[in-house]
């Protein structure tokens, strides 16, 4: 008995050891499959919730710069031929908008931000800041906006030059801040600029150095290259944790191009291929156009557009998010 005993114990602590670990091993194998799809398949977004549509005040029937801040959305509207520009605000939990006032003047527009391209919000010495690129060149390149609730004054622009030349920018946000001064990251086109300003300096000169260029050629929209990327047109952009979202516009289809490592790119730098955005409208077939986008509430992204059924449409323009998208899973 006791020479038979021992020999079954054995048998069986052979036998149970190796199915734990096989066992152990199956389960980790279908884990890593399971994953596999469902992180490719995450990282295109191609459906949005609108969270509040935007009207026409003063003749401002075309959305342009477009910011996030912690409770608020900023949109810029502008009238034909940029006679005035008039800024909504837009709570990003109830979706409640309202039309800014302007302090200097009383109204509830202004005169001075011209195409109002794209803008950035910032927090200097506890005041809060827009930043609003003009696409002028020469005086009144970059305006400064001090704000406070619903109500902003004017009090600062800049000139922006290249090479001691003066240069009219498309799009703009912060690149760093410390306690002595703002570096900003301009757009226009393909091709990104930094450039530095004293914190709180109102006025003066922004010399632009060259940071580098993006390659929308070879960028892939969920896995396959876009054959007329050549036709969309570029908007403003967002800045995210060294990540930039570049939306561009064809017609009735908007898409966002995700690019990494910014803040020490230079060169030529290529689309994240894994991650990409896309609406294909075919409530809105005149336009279906992203101006501007952030990161912001959720880590959602939101965007502001210009929407038209037909070429007279000034009905629906509006602010939204993609559905779905959490910056913290893609993001780091």
């Amino acid at each position: 008995m006791k020479s038979i005993f021992p020999r079954r114990i054995g048998t069986i602590n052979m036998t149970v050891r190796p199915k734990k670990g096989l066992n152990l091993f199956v389960v980790l194998l279908l884990i890593s499959t399971m994953l596999l799809p469902i992180t490719a398949s995450a990282a295109y977004f191609n459906t949005y919730t609108t969270v509040s549509t935007l009207e026409n005040a003063n003749g401002g029937n075309s959305a342009q710069a477009f910011a996030v801040g912690s409770t608020y959305t900023y949109t810029v509207k502008v009238a034909n031929g940029n006679a005035k520009q008039v800024i909504y605000r837009t709570n990003m939990t109830t979706g409640a908008t309202n039309l800014m006032t302007n302090g200097d003047t009383g109204t509830t527009y202004t005169t001075n931000l011209y195409h109002a391209n794209d803008m950035v919000l910032s927090t200097i010495n506890g005041e809060l800041y827009m930043f609003i690129i003009t696409m002028k060149a020469g005086n009144m390149s970059l305006v400064k906006l001090k704000y406070v609730g619903s109500t902003y004054y004017q009090v600062g622009d800049y000139t922006i030059k290249l090479n001691g030349t003066d240069k009219a920018m498309s799009g703009v946000k912060i690149l760093s801040k410390d306690a002595n001064n703002i570096t900003f990251l301009f757009k226009t086109g393909h091709n990104f600029y930094k450039g530095t300003i004293p914190l709180t300096a109102n006025s003066g000169t922004i010399n632009l150095s060259t940071a580098f260029s993006i390659n929308t050629q070879n960028a892939l929209v969920n896995g396959s290259p876009l054959s007329n990327i050549g036709s969309y047109v570029f908007q403003g952009f967002g800045l995210y944790k060294d990540t930039i979202f570049v939306p561009m516009t064809y017609k009735n289809v908007s898409i966002v191009l995700v690019y990494r490592n910014v803040a020490s790119a230079s060169g030529t730098i290529q689309a994240d291929n894994n991650l990409s955005f896309r609406i294909t409208s075919s409530t809105y077939p005149e336009l279906f156009e992203i101006e501007g986008v952030g990161v912001a509430h959720g880590d959602k992204l939101w965007f502001n557009t210009n929407r038209k059924k037909t070429s007279t449409d000034l009905l629906h323009d509006g602010v939204h998010y993609f559905n779905d998208f959490n910056a913290s899973q893609f993001i780091q």
